[in-house]
């Protein structure tokens, strides 16, 4: 019974989460193995966004590692142990609870000995920064506490790169990028853990550098972003855009913002006419609540999860009541299938 909710759940989330962006481009899930254990190390960008894209797409049913303090209640953790959520701590935590994390490393081993996939981000924080950050060692904690209880398990990792066109506006897109795996034992020397942590952390980094725009430099993060954008460049091509990116000259001005073109700008303004009562409550009640701005697609996603099935009844029960249920199920549907195609075809 279990499997099957946790199936149909996905299912729902799945249809939801392709509703919600104007495209989702999955590639080289034929990298993901099926029959080995596996450890998914993705970039981090958009908070809990990041999380259902893989789960609902990567041809597993993976374990997540997410911070500690979300699991407030038996409540939630009753929920976030449904979902495959296990606790990690941080430092910021506090110091005495980062006790707790041998006791998840050796839950994690159990799991990867039965062949499972966990999902860990390795920056260990979320940045809306189109960039790699330096990589935190916890994840290869996990891959040693492993191997010294077996070291002919076969852990296979795999780097995916998680693109948005724009994280913060709607309607976004974003695209994944599953890496071929690599074999953590064959990176492993018993005899020099230390240099086997930085060359594992290495290779990781330099491939989730390919699989997602990455501006090394901060210094002169943001005018990379403008020349990049000026140039018209699609965020969810990362290999494009970082070809462009060595190519970019600092001396150059950047080019003008294409203007959008005077049919974008009406389907916007009927969209925003007919989804009038959704965009009030979110921009008045619950957007200002947003603490980080990493933290606006998941919030805005679930505000539409939860919101519009509500919207779309009353409009269906209003039309019906005065006039036809005819009619206010084909206003309904009707509207239902605009937002669909703003969402497909709009592009910020």
């Amino acid at each position: 019974m279990r499997k099957l909710a946790y199936s149909l759940v996905k299912i729902w989330m799945k249809i939801n989460l392709h509703l919600y962006f104007g495209k989702i481009k999955i590639s080289g899930l034929e990298n993901v193995p099926q029959s080995k254990p596996v450890l998914f190390l993705p970039n981090h960008q958009s908070a809990l966004l990041d999380v259902l894209l893989i789960a609902v797409d990567c041809n597993r049913k993976p374990w997540f590692l997410t911070r500690s303090d979300v699991f407030k209640t038996k409540t939630l953790n009753t929920i976030f142990g449904f979902f495959q959520m296990i606790p990690i701590y941080r430092i910021r935590d506090g110091r005495e609870s980062l006790k707790n994390n041998q006791a998840v490393f050796d839950r994690c081993s159990d799991l990867l000995q039965k062949n499972e996939a966990i999902l860990m981000f390795p920056e260990a924080n979320h940045n809306l920064k189109r960039r790699v950050r330096p990589l935190s060692k916890g994840f290869t904690r996990i891959l040693f506490n492993t191997m010294d209880r077996d070291f002919d398990i076969d852990i296979q990792i795999v780097p995916v790169g998680i693109n948005y066109a724009d994280a913060v506006h709607f309607p976004d897109r974003v695209a994944l990028y599953f890496d071929k795996p690599i074999s953590a034992k064959a990176l492993y020397d018993t005899a020099d853990v230390k240099s086997s942590v930085e060359r594992i952390k290495q290779v990781v980094s330099n491939q989730l550098k390919t699989l997602t725009t990455h501006i090394e430099e901060e210094t002169n993060y943001d005018l990379k972003i403008k020349q990049l954008k000026a140039r018209g460049i699609d965020f969810l091509h990362p290999k494009e855009a970082n070809l462009r990116l060595q190519q970019l000259d600092e001396n150059i001005s950047n080019s003008p913002k294409k203007e959008k073109n005077s049919f974008f700008r009406f389907f916007k303004a009927i969209f925003t006419i007919v989804n009038l009562p959704m965009l009030l409550l979110w921009r008045t009640f619950c957007k200002p609540k947003v603490w980080e701005q990493e933290f606006m697609g998941t919030l805005r996603f679930a505000f539409s999860l939860i919101s519009y099935p509500i919207y779309y009844f009353l409009l269906f029960f209003v039309f019906s009541f005065v006039f036809t249920p005819l009619l206010g199920l084909t206003i309904t549907i009707g509207l239902f299938l605009f937002n669909w195609l703003y969402v497909k075809t709009y592009k910020i």
